[in-house]
């Protein structure tokens, strides 16, 4: 026998013996674009050092997209490997096909998660199914255009009347300097009930306030008087006062976007995973973030934790207990850094952040209040239909507004009431 096949038998022979983890490549489907990819991509390296042969093909779809390129692919027995978002859109793919992997055992594999906290995973859970392994916290700050704030005479506004009368000035000033009436206060989104009432959120918890529409055990907050007034100021920015452009309504993620990148907008929400990209892109650095508008005096106003990003293993994974294992190997320390030094969020304490770019640090070692949202969605099962009535009724008041918006609140309240208890007393 010569040494050529004598040489290719001990190679298929260590194939055979060396484990199904070799030559393997784990699809991840997610929506963080380049940044997301690239950090995928690192972290497979990473990996790889230890599951040798094994690569990854990571997929980024548009949000919208992705539900649904995710709910079809599980349930046609076409699913990628592991996908990668939010927690309450896993939830939303969790309840449209039962296909999720809960993934307590593989948490429970990680030797080092003390750092997780006890909300990190009650939001992980979903009707006792961990669905996701938590990834990244999602710090959601205020931001400012800075040279507009410099053109029109404001600092970085604290209170709703700063924010308020600064928007006027972008939106009345010229201040990019083009000589056209292309400028607006904020840039937000309305065109779903989770654009408008992630927005509505933000302004919320922002304030020093808990809860949006319910809370914990179920109470109606909306017309509580600090509530109501948040409530009312914020959706006067779309109906009265017109500080967003006049299709705001039609805005999801994306074209929210497309104004604040094509520097059209003032005021705007940064999220942690947006500073790379608009320090060294799109907007250039040309932005301030801190908390969002104080509206009490005796309430300090913060910077939102507003949701955790996760990994999540559909049940009928083509590769599932490598993909757990990956899963797994995202809250170690090399991939935890990867992803701050990429996405600019993690959830482990101990990464180094000398490297990241100056706003980025302020996420990172944060010196402003933060608040955590609520997460009703993980508490209430069907608190997305009830945020879907919700969102019907602010529509219909930014295309209509009332003559008294506290009234408008009030009964709005009542019809959430109503439509609470419904939806709770019907079975899961």
């Amino acid at each position: 026998m010569g040494g050529t096949t004598i040489r290719l038998l001990l190679a298929v022979g260590m194939l055979l013996l060396g484990g199904g983890a070799r030559a393997q490549q784990l699809s991840i489907w997610h929506d963080l674009g380049d940044n997301g990819t690239k950090w995928f991509n690192e972290a497979m390296e990473d990996f790889a050092r230890t599951h040798p042969g094994v690569s990854i093909k990571p997929v980024s779809y548009p949000t919208d997209q992705w539900f649904g390129r995710v709910t079809a692919a599980i349930n046609t027995d076409t699913a990628p490997d592991l996908i990668y978002n939010n927690y309450e859109r896993v939830i939303r793919i969790a309840t449209q096909t039962g296909k999720i992997m809960d993934l307590k055992a593989a948490l429970a594999g990680v030797p080092d998660h003390g750092y997780l906290s006890d909300d990190d995973l009650r939001v992980a859970t979903y009707r006792g199914s961990m669905i996701i392994l938590p990834i990244q916290r999602v710090q959601m700050a205020f931001g400012a255009r800075k040279s507009w704030m410099a053109k029109v005479g404001e600092g970085f506004p604290v209170t709703w009347e700063d924010t308020k009368r600064t928007a006027r000035k972008f939106q009345d000033n010229d201040p990019d300097g083009n000589g056209k009436p292309d400028t607006f206060g904020f840039a937000l989104q309305a065109s779903n009930a989770r654009s408008l009432i992630h927005m509505l959120d933000l302004f919320v918890f922002g304030s020093g306030l808990k809860h949006t529409v319910i809370d914990p055990d179920g109470k109606i907050v909306i017309d509580e008087p600090r509530h109501a007034q948040v409530l009312e100021a914020f959706l006067r920015i779309f109906a009265n006062d017109k500080l967003v452009p006049p299709d705001t309504v039609n805005y999801a993620f994306n074209e929210m976007y497309q104004v604040i990148e094509g520097g059209r907008a003032g005021f705007f929400r940064v999220g942690d995973w947006n500073v790379n990209k608009w320090t060294k892109q799109a907007i250039e650095g040309d932005f301030v973030a801190g908390p969002w508008p104080k509206f009490f005096p005796d309430l300090p106003n913060a910077v939102v934790i507003g949701g955790m990003r996760g990994v999540a293993v559909p049940e009928n994974s083509p590769n599932k207990a490598l993909a757990v294992q990956f899963a797994q190997f995202l809250l170690s320390k090399p991939a935890q850094q990867i992803s701050l030094n990429t996405v600019g969020s993690a959830v482990r304490k101990d990464l180094d952040t000398s490297a990241l770019v100056e706003q980025s640090k302020r996420f990172a070692n944060p010196e402003w209040n933060l608040v955590a949202y609520d997460f009703p969605e993980s508490i209430h099962p069907w608190y997305s239909q009830l945020e879907e009535a919700y969102y019907r009724k602010l529509m219909a008041a930014i295309a209509s507004p009332p003559a008294d918006w506290q009234a408008f609140i009030k009964q709005t309240a009542e019809e959430m009431r109503a439509t609470a208890k419904t939806l709770a007393a019907k079975p899961n």
